[in-house]
């Protein structure tokens, strides 16, 4: 029966312990000498060691060899019982799942038995922060003078949260977390032990995946391994893994230095979608951008785990990042590495990082094409210049006007004013009649589908969209109203990647078509497409007639 690469090589000496030497070191020298504690207290991080150097020790004290300097020896019947777990004298509690002063008591009760095989009973607590406040009482007495055959062994990830009288109790250990070349070099052993190949570059990926964790990295090496005879390269580890490309990581790292929005969605995009997993891209964000706060603090003098092709580019990435907002950034990638998986939008968190991160002047937006500005404004233009030029000078005007109101009014001096105020009449009634026909014509020209007007109602149709389909909302609002053709409104969308989200989702454009032809009251379609791969349409009749509203300007710049 295959065992898991954790439990098969799992350290059986204290010289075998990965990076952890200035603990095991003082254990063993406490075996040699005979003067081993009644209590220790290990503390550290998941995946350093601690149960491990627990299990050691109660071996160690119980081993049969003559030699204290060689326990524990892994050759006489008490050390292999413990390897095979059948010791009845070393028991393991799980504070999580006993943590009732009453769990505590029966410890106590028991206690007092003397061994059954060895000679001495270990008692090892795993997870002791887990314990009430009651039941860490009731250990208090037992824990300062336990009988002479037992020992204790207390383990936590959470040291803070162990009372004071009980550390006071204990020899306290802190474990440390694994460097990358410690990590590294385990992996290394353990590859050739199972007899197969791994490229240094996967190791390395696996390495900075486990943030200092042996135990994470010997379990994600193991969901690596392969057919015999094959290599574990770095290509199916990203794939596995979830873990983004280091050049990936360096180009949003430019393209947040240069400001550059578009690219570093583009980036972050195309990595999700080759499989890379959202919050362990920013994971790998937070570490490189903590690596170039290193850099930029302490240069060269800082030691650490970089590949020398990469130390040139984050040394000139450190060199133009400025200090502040590259905290911001360590802090931003964070929290958004922190952020729970649930949401249906898992890549949200590192958008929003990524853009936030962004400077607030918004990027250049592209330039709409003439066809489509508001036509009814572009029509009463030409009104104003014509009456400009075609009115005859005021005093034939005066001529024309004057004989009729002397006949009709004897009254000379009050028909002096009458012609002086007459122009200005006969300007307001011929600009009123000349704009009498604008709201036929502006009905005429406005009668056709236009952009205004999908623009005027575009709030309202994701709106509605979002009561049939919650999913759509969101997607909408990566896009905007781009053109028209005909009945057919065009929604444009920056990134080919929401695009094709459009295109898959069932049914979207024939319920956004519905949609909108239910708020304007007429026949209208829906249609996605790439706002850069877009080519906007020329309508060849209404540009004509624009020209000629343009009373022939158009064809005297053709002319010229």
């Amino acid at each position: 029966m295959s065992q898991a690469l954790t439990l098969k090589w799992r350290p059986a000496r204290f010289d075998e312990i990965v990076g952890q030497e200035h603990i095991t070191q003082t254990l063993q020298n406490s075996v040699a000498t005979n003067r081993v504690g009644h209590a220790y207290l290990f503390c550290g991080p998941r995946g350093t060691g601690k149960t491990t150097s627990a299990r050691l020790l109660a071996k160690a004290v119980n081993c049969l060899d003559e030699d204290p300097a060689e326990r524990p020896c892994n050759q006489c019947t008490i050390c292999k019982a413990v390897r095979d777990g059948r010791f009845l004298d070393l028991i393991e509690i799980d504070a999580a799942s006993n943590t009732g002063v009453d769990d505590i008591r029966e410890l106590r009760e028991k206690i007092n038995f003397s061994p059954s095989e060895g000679r001495f009973k270990v008692y090892i607590i795993d997870e002791v922060h887990m314990l009430s406040t009651a039941a860490f009482n009731a250990l208090l007495k037992t824990l300062e003078e336990p009988p002479p055959h037992v020992k204790f062994v207390l383990a936590t990830t959470e040291e803070h949260k162990v009372p004071i009288t009980i550390k006071s109790r204990c020899q306290q250990f802190n474990f440390r977390l694994l460097t990358e070349l410690e990590i590294i070099n385990r992996l290394s052993w353990m590859a050739e032990k199972e007899g197969f190949a791994i490229e240094l570059e996967a190791m390395r990926m696996i390495a900075r995946q486990a943030s200092g964790s042996l135990r994470d990295a010997e379990s994600l090496l193991d969901q690596l391994v392969i057919a015999p005879g094959e290599t574990i390269t770095e290509e199916r580890a990203q794939r596995v893994l979830g873990t983004a490309a280091n050049t990936a990581v360096l180009q949003l790292t430019d393209a947040w230095l240069e400001a550059r929005g578009g690219d570093g969605l583009a980036i972050i995009h195309n990595a999700l979608a080759t499989g890379t997993d959202a919050r362990q891209f920013c994971r790998q964000m937070v570490n490189h951008m903590r690596q170039l706060l290193l850099l930029q603090a302490a240069g060269n003098a800082v030691s650490l785990d970089i590949p020398v092709e990469h130390k040139r580019e984050m040394l000139t990435q450190a060199q133009r990042a400025p200090r502040r907002e590259l905290i911001d950034a360590v802090k931003r990638f964070n929290d958004a590495a922190l952020t729970p998986a649930g949401s249906w939008q898992p890549q949200l968190p590192l958008e929003l990082a990524f853009i936030e991160l962004l400077p607030d002047t918004p990027a250049p937006m592209p330039v709409m094409p003439p066809a489509q500005t508001d036509k009814p404004q572009v029509a009463e233009k030409p009104v104003p210049q014509k009456k400009t030029v075609e009115p005859a000078p005021p005093d034939i005007k005066k001529e024309t006007t004057a004989p009729p109101q002397p006949a009709d009014s004897g009254d000379p001096p009050a028909a002096a004013p009458k012609p002086a105020q007459e122009p200005a009449a006969v300007a307001q009634t011929e600009t009123a009649a000349s704009s009498e026909p604008a709201p036929a014509a502006a009905e005429a020209v406005t009668s056709p589908l236009d952009l205004a007007t999908i623009s005027a109602h575009w709030r309202d149709l994701v709106t509605r969209a979002g009561d049939h389909n919650k999913n759509l909302p969101p997607l909408l609002n990566m896009g905007k109203p781009l053109a028209v053709e005909g009945e057919t409104a065009v929604i444009g969308f920056d990134f080919p990647i929401f695009k094709e989200k459009f295109d898959n989702t069932g049914g979207a454009a024939d319920l956004l078509g519905g949609i909108l032809s239910e708020l304007l009251g007429r026949r209208c379609l829906v249609r996605g497409v790439v706002t850069s791969e877009y080519d906007m349409p020329i309508d060849e009749n209404q540009f004509r007639t624009l020209a000629n509203e343009l009373g022939g300007v158009v064809k005297k710049d053709d002319e010229q």
